[in-house]
């Protein structure tokens, strides 16, 4: 499995061998030791989930409270999303920055996003499953989302698709609200995660 940081500090690309034959194929999207290799931890996994969804709907952007957050590794089972990290940690030196990777079922590629990084998804074909590792339990007061339409994000959604959203996701504040609020991460409570995560 090839991993690959992103520009964004603590978000990767894992990029598995898919094994295929006259009966269809085969493939790890998640791998333990190629995860420990490239983070320098383990990943626990609190609660796995699963989302289908139609084309062009829009989940995000999410993040949760740190500590302790909740860090994400993701992977499309079928169909195919626009995925999206936004740095959310006020202090970071890549605060405000977008990133996006195309993931399918196809090539299962999956991304993986640290604790404080907000995630949304667009599906790109009806019946987009995605299935999620998380490395802690669902927490409603700990999660917040920052509004996927937010002009300053201009967030890289596919063109001629239009977004579909949740009525709360659509009611999310834009990024400035949110910082203003004193609703975001800190870059120095993030960094103190990965170091109790790393022992």
């Amino acid at each position: 499995m090839k991993a690959t940081p992103l520009s964004i500090e603590g978000a990767w690309l894992f990029e598995p061998t898919t094994f295929a034959d006259h009966r269809g194929s085969f493939t790890a999207p998640f791998q333990g030791p190629a995860f420990r290799d490239a983070l320098g931890f383990d990943l626990t996994v609190a609660q796995t989930n699963q989302s289908v969804s139609a084309r062009g709907v829009v989940r995000g952007v999410h993040y949760a409270d740190v500590p302790p957050g909740q860090a994400k590794y993701l992977y499309v089972a079928a169909g195919a999303v626009r995925d999206v990290v936004v740095d959310l940690r006020v202090g970071s030196p890549t605060f405000g920055r977008v990133e996006a990777v195309d993931l399918d079922a196809a090539s299962m590629r999956a991304v993986y996003l640290s604790e404080g990084l907000g995630h949304a998804f667009q599906a790109l074909a009806d019946t987009t499953v995605v299935g999620y590792l998380c490395s802690t339990s669902y927490t409603p007061a700990a999660e917040h989302g920052i509004s996927p339409l937010d002009p300053a994000l201009a967030l890289p959604w596919a063109e001629g698709v239009e977004p579909v959203l949740s009525d709360k996701d659509r009611a999310a504040p834009p990024l400035d609200e949110a910082l203003a609020a004193g609703a975001l991460p800190t870059w120095e409570s993030c960094r103190a995660r990965l170091a109790e995560l790393r022992g």
